[in-house]
Parts: C-alpha cells; sequence; structure tokens
C-alpha cells in the first residue's frame, strides 16, 4: 500500500498547499516541503526490506475487472532508487522556488506535487492503462508551470511541450490498446497487466510496430534524437523549479520506460531495434554536445547538454547487459542531481540579473565567490570527473555497451571530451574574463546564502556518495535488473548485435 500512500499524499498535499494560500501567502511553499519531506520519510523502510517475489512492495486491487484493468502498484529496487530521487529533487525544486514563486504560489505547488504525484504513479503502476493515466497525470501540471511561471516565451514553450508529448503519449496508447487486444485474442480474456502483457507474443512485424510506439513516446521524454526538439525550449522558458523537475525527475520516466516496458515486452523486436536505438544515442551524444557550443542562452546550453548526457542510458539500455543497465540506472540518478544543480544556479543567476545570455556575463568569480564554487563542482561533475556519481554511471554504460557494440561505443566516448569543453567554456565565459554589468543592474548580482548552499551541499553530498561508494546503489537496483535480464531470450539479442554471442 505504500505506493498508494505516496500518491495519495502527493494529490491531497496539493491541494492542501493551494487551499493554505487563503491562510497566509507563504504557506504553500511549507506545506509543499512538509509533504515532501513525509514522502521521504514513509519511503526509507523500503531500503531495509526484504524481497517478496522480486517486489519490496506491492499492491494489486481489481479496478474495472472486464477490462483487465486493475490498480496494480508494486515498488523493487529499481523504482525504489528513482522514487528517492524524486522525492529529494521534489524538496530540491521546492527549495529554488522559496523566493523565485510569488505569483499564485498556492496554484504553483499545487502543480509541483501533483506532476510529482504522476511520477511515482510512474515508477510504481504495473497496470499499463494505469501507467498511461500517470503519464498524462505528470503532463497537464506541467503544462501550467511552464505556462503560467514561465519567461518571455512561455505559451509557445508550453505549447510545444505539450504537443510532443501527447502526440508521442498517443501513439504509446494505440500501442498499449494494441498489446492488450493481442492478449485477448491469444489467452481469451482483456489484462492490462505488466506480468500478463509478457505473456504476449507476435509476429516480428506486428511487434516492431507495437514496440515502437512505445520507443517514440519514452525516446521524446527521455529525450533522444530526433524526439527532442521540444526540451531546449521548455527548459529555457520554465521557471527553476519546473527544470528542476524537468530534467532531474521527468526525463528518467523515459529512461524508466525503455528498461521497464519497451525492451522486456518486445524482446526480439528490441533485439532488431537495439543497433538503431544505439546509433541514435550516439547521434544525440555527439549532436547534442555539439550544438550546445552555439548558444549563448545559458539554460538552452545546459538542456542540450541534457539531452547529450542521456544519450548514454539510451546507450546503456539496449546494449542490455548487467554493466550497461547499471551505467544507465547510475546515470540516471548522478544526472537528476547535478543537471537540477545547473538548473537551479541558472535559473538563479537569471532571478537576480534578469538575463540568461552569456555574452552579457563575466567576471563573476570574484563577484559571487560561492556561486562560483558550486557551479565549478558541477560542471566538473557533469563532465564526468572520477570520484563523482557522472563518472561511474558513464563508464559503466559505455564499459557495457562496448560489449554489444564497440565501434558505436568509440563514437559515443568522444561525448565525454567535449563535455570537458563545453563545461570549463561556460565557467571561463561566466565566471572569469572582464567584469561589466552594463546589461544588468549589477547590485541585484549577490552571492549564494546559506539556504541556498544548503541545498546544493546536499546534492553534492549525493554525487560524492555516488562516485565513492556505488556499491550501495548497485546493490539496491541489482535484482531488479537480473530479473529483468533472466525474463529475456539473451540469445535473440546476442544474434542481433546487442550482445556478444
Amino acid at each position: 500500500m505504500i505506493a498508494v500512500w505516496l500518491i495519495a499524499l502527493l494529490f491531497l498535499g496539493g491541494i492542501a498547499a493551494w487551499a493554505s494560500e487563503r491562510v497566509h501567502p507563504n504557506s504553500p511553499r511549507w506545506v509543499a516541503l512538509a509533504v515532501l519531506a513525509a514522502g521521504l520519510l514513509l519511503m526509507l523502510p523500503l531500503l531495509g526490506a526484504a524481497p517478496e517475489n522480486g517486489w519490496l512492495a506491492q499492491t494489486n486491487r481489481s479496478w474495472l475487472p472486464r477490462f483487465g484493468i486493475s490498480l496494480h502498484f508494486a515498488i523493487d529496487g529499481l523504482s525504489l532508487l528513482l522514487l528517492l530521487l524524486t522525492a529529494f529533487l521534489g524538496i530540491i525544486a521546492v527549495g529554488s522556488a522559496w523566493a523565485e514563486i510569488r505569483h499564485r504560489a498556492g496554484f504553483f505547488y499545487f502543480n509541483l506535487l501533483w506532476t510529482l504525484a504522476g511520477v511515482v504513479g510512474i515508477f510504481t503502476a504495473l497496470d499499463l492503462f494505469l501507467f498511461f493515466f500517470f503519464w498524462e497525470v505528470m503532463l497537464i501540471p506541467m503544462y501550467f508551470i511552464i505556462a503560467i511561471w514561465g519567461h518571455e516565451n512561455k505559451f509557445y514553450a508550453a505549447k510545444k511541450f505539450f504537443i510532443f508529448t501527447q502526440v508521442s503519449g498517443l501513439l504509446m496508447l494505440v500501442a498499449i490498446a494494441a498489446l492488450a487486444w493481442f492478449h485477448y485474442l491469444q489467452l481469451g480474456f482483456f489484462s492490462f497487466d505488466y506480468l500478463d502483457l509478457l505473456n504476449v507474443r507476435m509476429n516480428p512485424g506486428l511487434e516492431m510496430w507495437v514496440m515502437l510506439g512505445f520507443f517514440i513516446g519514452f525516446a521524446t521524454k527521455l529525450p533522444s534524437a530526433p524526439f527532442h526538439n521540444w526540451l531546449p525550449d521548455a527548459h529555457s522558458q520554465a521557471p527553476s523549479a519546473g527544470s528542476i523537475i524537468l530534467a532531474g525527475v521527468l526525463l528518467k520516466t523515459g529512461a524508466y520506460g525503455l528498461v521497464r516496458f519497451a525492451v522486456p515486452l518486445f524482446p526480439n523486436a528490441s533485439a532488431e531495434f537495439a543497433p538503431i536505438a544505439m546509433t541514435l544515442a550516439a547521434i544525440s551524444i555527439l549532436y547534442c554536445a555539439k550544438v550546445a557550443f552555439a548558444q549563448a542562452d545559458l539554460k538552452r546550453l545546459i538542456a542540450y547538454t541534457s539531452v547529450s548526457h542521456m544519450g548514454f542510458v539510451t546507450l546503456g539500455v539496449y546494449a542490455w547487459n548487467e554493466l550497461a543497465l547499471q551505467g544507465a540506472v547510475m546515470t540516471m540518478l548522478a544526472h537528476g542531481l547535478s543537471s537540477a544543480a545547473l538548473f537551479m544556479l541558472a535559473g538563479g543567476l537569471q532571478h537576480r540579473i534578469h538575463t540568461r545570455n552569456m555574452l552579457e556575463m563575466g567576471g563573476f568569480w570574484g563577484r559571487v565567490p560561492r556561486m562560483a564554487a558550486v557551479a565549478m563542482f558541477f560542471s566538473i561533475a557533469a563532465l564526468g570527473m572520477p570520484g563523482l556519481g557522472n563518472f561511474i554511471g558513464e563508464f559503466l554504460a559505455l564499459l557495457g555497451a562496448f560489449q554489444a557494440n564497440p565501434l558505436l561505443t568509440i563514437v559515443s566516448a568522444f561525448g565525454l571530451i567535449f563535455a570537458s569543453v563545453y563545461s570549463l567554456w561556460v565557467m571561463q565565459r561566466v565566471f572569469q574574463g572582464k567584469y561589466s554589468d552594463g546589461s544588468f543592474d549589477g547590485a541585484r548580482l549577490r552571492d549564494l546564502d546559506n539556504r541556498e548552499l544548503a541545498y546544493y551541499a546536499a546534492m553534492m553530498l549525493g554525487l560524492v556518495w555516488m562516485g565513492v561508494y556505488p556499491q550501495s546503489f548497485l546493490d539496491l537496483s541489482a535484482p531488479a535488473l537480473q530479473a529483468l535480464l533472466d525474463g529475456q531470450p539473451v540469445q535473440a539479442l546476442a544474434g542481433a548485435g546487442a550482445l556478444p554471442p
């Protein structure tokens, strides 16, 4: 029942945050913080729980039996790590919005908590109809966050975000319905349950088309080239808290969907498609890293680097071996922290000086030394410095991918070099050089306060923990990933070039 309680807590907490604005204008942020802290505490006992039938917690209740739809929620090590990341970054997002969101604050925190409720549902739902319901629940509040509290082109960015994710989501809905229909034809009853749908078998042509419905839905949210075009606009226009949730949490739902659903439900089609998916991953890594160099807008640059780094996740997923999958999971976690911190820094800087244009910046190190030191740490983390979580994730993903496709892995590894260049270029452009406040009010450029430093310190600690002692994360996700690997015809994947024969 813990998944149900978590979702209910966030839904009801969102309503409470909205209603509390009538009591005091600052009440919504305190309510949101308390709700997310309570959710985090609710998950902690699962860290020491003994799995039962492979799950740390599971709830299954009939909902619409005529159509085989149930309230089936389950948590294993993989979903637990992502749930902890969701709650933690939810708290960071509230901290980022603390001084930034003043207009309609109650409604803002309502949308924030409902977005996170949708994310929790995605990470725990094992009924695909229920999964799609939460996929839509996640989409609508994020649209409002961008459209109401975003920046100068917020309506364009919000509509673009909605169209891309809605169209790809509808393709996934068609694929889900087709899968349930084939289950009915083969077994005589409707079911949307993940464990039942694993038994569906289709001819190769149909399996490929249905699998592509899932892949496009997840690759758009990940995002992967060529489905990434919505992300830079959404990030550049979203408020800081929105960017944190987008980069740190929402992108991970696409990666989770690939690991949990796209490959296990369609093993043969995924095996055949693996070289194409890994090629798209390599293109994402290199192309988006190159495009990042052309950006003067700080948030757009970070957005493109985010797409580039998430390419390592796609590469690891479609290599489909234990090393690669562990690398994909570690990259998801580490990228969640590092990208959230970078967007929080960019948003905080914009909130202070009202510009994201790096051509108008320079020489900030002497003016804001705390911010500069924090930016240096997370820039080094993003480029994959050994001893931090990003290095562990990308190294394991490349190591596992090399077993599957050495050529694409070597090509993708050049992304690490590009990451070093653009990370250091941002530091030089923003914090080094000659200081000039001709395009903004220099009096507004203030350093990080103690509250902000506490949030960054928490993310720093997480990245150092992942880099120095990754085994604690690997051990938690290993049983879930091994179960996924054991459930698939590994020989088929090897024959398609996604694993060594």
